[in-house]
């Protein structure tokens, strides 16, 4: 354990989990993003439900659409991923449909993405990613990059290590 964390929280109920691919040209046979995320997310050592995952075209009332509708939804998630659409062409609108949902930025997950980005993958082209991370209320939303080599370093060096402590956080007001 790196000096700097602390021990896992293990929660008493399943981490509820809604996974969402942006993209205009994969379906749910090609979509190796989507699939990585389920693979490594349900790794994580307290149990996982993946209650959604779907796919949206990079399309700004699309992405808002489906995220506001698992949201609002009766079934409480406590957390939403999504992967594709963050870059900076034309088309990467997921930033521009995820921010104005979030209650709060947590802005230290897009800076520290982007440092491993450069100093564990892909140097300087890090450069290019607005990956961002926060919340909604008492679900977390992570707005990933579509490659798998982004997914598997934000899931493994930033996401699963904090997630149980992150859901136990913003949720102890709700239980006291």
């Amino acid at each position: 354990m790196h000096k700097h964390q602390h021990q896992n929280i293990h929660l008493n109920r399943p981490i509820h989990v809604a996974i969402l691919t942006v993209s205009d040209t994969r379906d749910y046979d090609s979509d190796k993003g989507g699939q990585l995320i389920q693979s490594l997310i349900n790794q994580h050592e307290n149990h996982v439900d993946i209650n959604h995952y779907r796919i949206v075209k990079d399309d700004i009332e699309a992405i808002t659409h489906q995220l506001k509708l698992w949201l609002t939804s009766s079934n409480q998630l406590d957390v939403i991923i999504t992967t594709g659409g963050t870059g900076i062409s034309q088309r990467d609108v997921t930033i521009e449909a995820v921010r104005p949902l979030l209650t709060k930025e947590l802005e230290g997950f897009g800076e520290l993405f982007r440092y491993l980005s450069y100093t564990e993958d892909v140097g300087t082209r890090a450069l290019l990613t607005r990956a961002i991370a926060g919340t909604c209320d008492s679900t977390l939303i992570f707005a990933l990059p579509g490659s798998t080599g982004a997914i598997k370093l934000a899931i493994e060096k930033l996401i699963k290590p904090e997630l149980s402590h992150l859901v136990f956080e913003l949720n102890k007001d709700i239980r006291n």
